[in-house]
């Protein structure tokens, strides 16, 4: 942020960007929206974001008061940024500025958001008349579906959390554009193209795809048991809990995946970090929040699970399981359990029926990189702000057992940007990952399992036998470059027969070629 600032500076600089350099605030994320006085009204925007200039009439007074309404006309909230202002000013201005336009839309919003984040009441007797107005615009941000009308100052509350734990997600275009995906159309789709048989028959496959993938992501891929019970817990606890977030189904889910035979269970009560060991030095990417403040952001997010409910399901299925992963509230399998949350959001939502789930995490280990990139939008800049804050030091044991070596000291200064993430992006990412797990994945795979049966079917004209020969038959054709291996002769020695066998290889061959 001091980067976009900079250029700023002086007597250019409005709203949000005034706002930080008058009172030294500097969240983790930048804002969306910044914007200057310059010659003539333009906007230069880099994906989610927008720099923007306005002509001098545009130029609020220097106040607080000023640039904050200025900020909330002309630009989007940034929960953190306010947060951070709220805890250094603003008491004795927005008191004034209340007391003084007791119906103003922007006075009312401001000091809602004042006592919203802070707690403290400022000095005013509440708005005694006029109608509500929301406290976020619904056709910018993603919002509660049913506000709570909050009397003292007339602002519906349609925040789509409390101040425990709640994300923003901008609407912008590209946002929109990317919502524009209907899992459940595509989904029925694929049944009119392929049938429901058909893909049916695919749900035990997808289920163990998602599972042996979404350990690939960790580095496990090799782990067969563990990918098993995964999938188990996949096929067994999708779409079956009303609130995921409950301690009790949360470590039951936990111990689920994990199995019994792991080092801890539950929510964790010591430090967590992620990082790598490179020699002697302990590369930290990623500093989770306190302990003491998980189970509180875990009932915030599952406010945001309900209050949600409604919105686009690919929408909430990013917060909740984005949100999940940055609260990092398990002593581990934080990863699989928020990759668990797309599907469990998505199958309860309508979007996608039982028994399927999406393999997300085919497409995630695909470009893993890109699944990087996204949590590395609040990480990184996460890592720049705090570097000299964590250290390797004396082993401290904790109440949940675990001794750790980690230490960081500044937990209470990053709280504002755990508490309220800005996850614009990755809702945009995951979107794009599951359109093409739909579009192109789940397609590529039903037509390799059409193009199996109609071989099956053809070998079955030449062959009788079980249906599970007749599988292991084309599966060995296919694999093995359209010929009869060794293996496969020595079980099926007609197969030897010249005619018989050429015959029942180009019958194959064709079937998936024609796919």
């Amino acid at each position: 942020m001091e980067e976009r600032l900079s250029k700023w500076g002086g007597e250019s600089a409005v709203g949000v960007a005034w706002l930080a350099q008058r009172y030294g605030v500097d969240p983790v994320q930048a804002p969306r929206y910044q914007s200057r006085i310059a010659r003539t009204r333009s906007e230069t925007r880099q994906g989610n974001s927008c720099v923007c200039s306005y002509e001098e009439r545009y130029r609020p007074e220097p106040t607080l008061r000023g640039h904050l309404e200025f900020s909330m006309r002309h630009e989007r909230v940034s929960l953190e940024f306010l947060a951070r202002l709220f805890a250094v000013a603003g008491y004795d201005e927005l008191s004034k500025w209340a007391n003084d336009e007791p119906t103003g839309r922007y006075a009312r919003r401001a000091g809602f958001f004042f006592e919203w984040l802070t707690g403290r009441e400022l000095d005013f007797g509440g708005v005694r008349s006029g109608g509500y107005i929301d406290a976020l615009d619904s056709s910018l941000y993603l919002t509660a579906t049913q506000g709570v009308n909050n009397s003292r100052w007339r602002v519906r509350d349609n925040l789509p959390g409390d101040p425990s734990f709640c994300p923003i997600v901008l609407l912008t275009d590209t946002v929109k554009d990317a919502l524009g995906f209907d899992v459940a159309s595509a989904w029925m789709g694929l049944e009119d193209e392929f049938g429901k048989e058909l893909l049916a028959r695919s749900a035990v496959w997808l289920t163990i795809r998602e599972s042996r993938s979404s350990f690939g992501i960790e580095g496990e891929s090799s782990q067969t048991d563990r990918i098993r019970r995964f999938a188990t817990v996949l096929e067994t606890e999708v779409g079956k809990h009303d609130n995921l977030f409950e301690e009790s189904t949360l470590v039951n889910l936990q111990r689920a995946i994990l199995g019994d035979v792991a080092t801890r269970h539950g929510i964790r009560q010591s430090p967590i970090f992620v990082g790598e060991t490179r020699g002697s030095m302990e590369l930290v990417h990623y500093v989770a929040p306190h302990w003491d403040i998980v189970r509180d952001m875990l009932a915030g997010l599952a406010k945001v699970e309900v209050s949600t409910r409604g919105s686009s399901s690919i929408m909430r299925a990013s917060v909740l399981s984005f949100g999940f992963v940055y609260i990092h509230p398990l002593s581990d399998g934080n990863g699989r359990v928020s990759r668990f949350l797309v599907n469990d959001v998505l199958r309860r939502d309508g979007s996608l029926p039982e028994p399927f789930v999406l393999p997300i995490s085919v497409v995630i280990s695909g470009a893993i990189r890109d699944y990087d990139r996204v949590l590395d939008i609040l990480s990184k800049p996460l890592m720049r702000r705090y570097s000299s804050a964590y250290r390797i030091g004396e082993g401290l044991r904790y109440e949940d057992g675990f001794t750790s070596t980690f230490h960081f000291d500044a937990y209470k200064d990053a709280e504002p940007c755990w508490r309220y993430p800005d996850l614009t992006d990755h809702v945009e990412y995951l979107s794009g990952v599951i359109k093409r797990t739909v579009e192109v994945d789940l397609r590529i795979e039903a037509r390799q399992m059409r193009a199996h049966r109609n071989a099956r079917l053809f070998v079955n004209d030449i062959i009788e036998g079980p249906t599970e020969d007749l599988d292991r038959i084309v599966r060995s054709v296919s694999e093995n470059g359209w010929t009869l291996s060794n293996k496969l002769l020595a079980e099926f020695p007609f197969l030897a027969d010249a005619e018989v066998g050429q015959r029942l290889i180009q019958g194959v061959r064709n079937a998936f070629e024609e796919e």
